[in-house]
């Protein structure tokens, strides 16, 4: 019988339905002992993450039936009515090995060509391979899918270029600095966006970050989760001297930096390059200061524009990694040893117990 795959992913649910359905990590080896030992499936993995929770599964069940079974199953685990099993989508061979194939390449994802869910995805399979939930039919199917996620990263641009404000931003430090082991970052606000932004620097190597906030509990909150230190806010200017990038995204309803102030700023830096990220709405930098000498200066609405951009780009190569993954899927899909009269010794035993 063919690898049947059902769930629901954020193109068919709101985030209200997806975290109903989702699965903690801990919970995933009772929760496939129960698929299987209810008869759903004999091979099985599930895979659950912010933006979707699947079954992917092989049953010796007629595949109508099996689809059905596995809809209600994770209708019963998300506790809704029985209605909600009709909003679970299911696919049979060959669209649930391609759907498969897209979905670890990124190609199924909000962020078109993203790598994150490349790991989840195998995460979620090395838990079911420890626990002995799969067999030899879905290792073979997850392990081509992982090497044609390979094939598509390297034959294909799907994944080049900066797509988020953080990695834009970390993209533009690199140009004017050339490396940023070197380089400290002063983050004016503690909300979110500026947390992921700061974490995007630090991911490149960044080697302080600095956090200034107007309720400086928060400020030293969010500088000990980034490794880095607190500051009073109305002490940013002075660390601002000895900064190279500058990350802005507070709530003021006026410009906290201005042309005078920076002016100011720069003469005690020797107008050593500064690069000003400013991602507030309102915007918190005045955009006169672009004019100072070596002053970067970029809006949120100038990284997006970037980020579109790059979007664009890896959409042109949508075609390309489609063409791939509907050969890869033939050809699996033609291997005879996937038929039903490959030799019992070929196949990996499953856990008796279940």
């Amino acid at each position: 019988m063919p690898l049947l795959v059902a769930g629901l992913n954020h193109r068919t649910a709101p985030i209200e339905m997806r975290e109903r359905f989702a699965f903690a990590e801990a919970a995933l080896p009772e929760a496939l002992t129960r698929l299987r030992s209810g008869g759903l499936a004999e091979e099985a993995v599930i895979v659950s993450t912010c933006n979707r929770v699947e079954i992917y599964a092989w049953s010796a069940a007629e595949a109508a039936s099996s689809l059905d079974g596995l809809r209600q199953f994770l209708a019963d685990h998300g506790g809704g009515p029985s209605w909600v099993s009709q909003e679970v989508y299911g696919w049979s061979e060959p669209q649930s090995v391609e759907h498969l194939f897209r979905v670890v390449s990124g190609l199924d994802s909000m962020v078109l060509g993203e790598t994150e869910v490349l790991g989840q995805v195998k995460k979620a399979y090395d838990i079911a391979l420890r626990h002995r939930h799969t067999g030899w039919r879905l290792n073979k199917v997850f392990q081509r899918a992982f090497n044609v996620a390979k094939q598509i990263r390297t034959e294909t641009f799907i994944q080049r270029g900066s797509v988020s404000v953080g990695s834009v931003a970390v993209d533009l430090a690199e140009k004017i600095f050339d490396a940023l082991g070197g380089c400290s970052v002063l983050v004016l606000g503690a909300g979110d966006t500026s947390e992921k932004a700061a974490r995007a620097f630090l991911s490149r190597g960044a080697r302080e970050v600095v956090v200034a906030n107007r309720t400086l509990a928060r400020a030293e909150l969010l500088a000990s989760e980034l490794g880095g230190r607190a500051v009073p806010f109305d002490r940013w200017s002075e660390v601002a001297e000895a900064v190279d990038i500058l990350l802005s995204s507070t709530a003021a309803s006026e410009y906290l930096v201005n042309t005078a102030g920076l002016e100011s700023i720069m003469k005690r830096r020797q107008y050593r390059p500064l690069l000003m990220v400013d991602i507030a709405v309102p915007r918190n930098i005045d955009p006169a200061v672009s004019y100072l000498e070596n002053v970067y200066l970029y809006n949120v609405d100038d990284l997006q524009a970037i980020a579109d951009d790059c979007m664009q780009r890896r959409r042109e190569e949508l075609h390309h990694c489609e063409t791939i993954i509907r050969d890869r899927a033939a050809a699996l899909l033609a291997d005879p040893r996937r038929h039903p009269w490959v030799s019992q010794a070929r196949q990996q035993p499953l856990d008796s117990r279940v």
